[in-house]
């Protein structure tokens, strides 16, 4: 049987989420990257105990994180579940990936919302996210989970696109979220 050629490009991807909501992003990731190819997955890890950086200086806090986690990644998708919101640590991935330095550019930024909250009528969002969302015009988006690898792989185009057409709209001037919330 011929092989079928992809019409996308896969891009390295930083996965942010809340722990909590693991299961989810563990099937996201296994459909999305081991199956599907759409992208190369990238992230922190599950548990993440105290603060990952041991610092209280938001400048040092983002060039940490974009030097040991976010390092190649063109990307970062948020996996929105009910708490994301509220988790610091996401915050700080948003805040990195926001950054754009002479050493490294600015990752493009989409939301997705998971399918445990798809259905819900209210979605809080994470703050530094809803400061880069305005519909069209806005660095960032928050989108319904895709319902094939072709879909996700134009979001994630988009998104990446963005770094570009978008740049000027950036908003990372929110202090970092010190501490997590419910």
């Amino acid at each position: 049987m011929p092989s079928i050629l992809k019409s996308y490009t896969r891009h390295k991807t930083f996965i942010s989420y809340h722990h909590d909501d693991e299961a989810e992003v563990a099937n996201f990731i296994n459909y999305f990257d081991h199956d599907k190819d759409v992208l190369i997955s990238r992230g922190i890890g599950a548990s993440m105990d105290g603060d990952i950086i041991g610092s209280t200086n938001d400048t040092y806090i983002k060039q940490r994180i974009r030097d040991l986690y976010l390092r190649e990644s063109t990307v970062t998708v948020i996996l929105i579940g009910a708490s994301t919101w509220g988790r610091k640590f996401v915050d700080w991935e948003i805040a990195a990936s926001l950054r754009n330095t002479t050493t490294s550019n600015r990752n493009g930024l989409v939301a997705i919302t998971l399918p445990s909250v798809a259905d819900s009528y209210y979605k809080k969002l994470p703050a530094r996210l809803n400061d880069n969302l305005n519909g069209n015009l806005g660095y960032a988006k928050c989108l319904q989970y895709p319902d094939s690898a072709s879909a996700l792989a134009t979001i994630i185009d988009d998104a990446f696109n963005r770094r570009v057409t978008h740049a000027a709209v950036v908003d990372n001037t929110r202090p970092l979220r010190q501490v997590n919330e419910y």
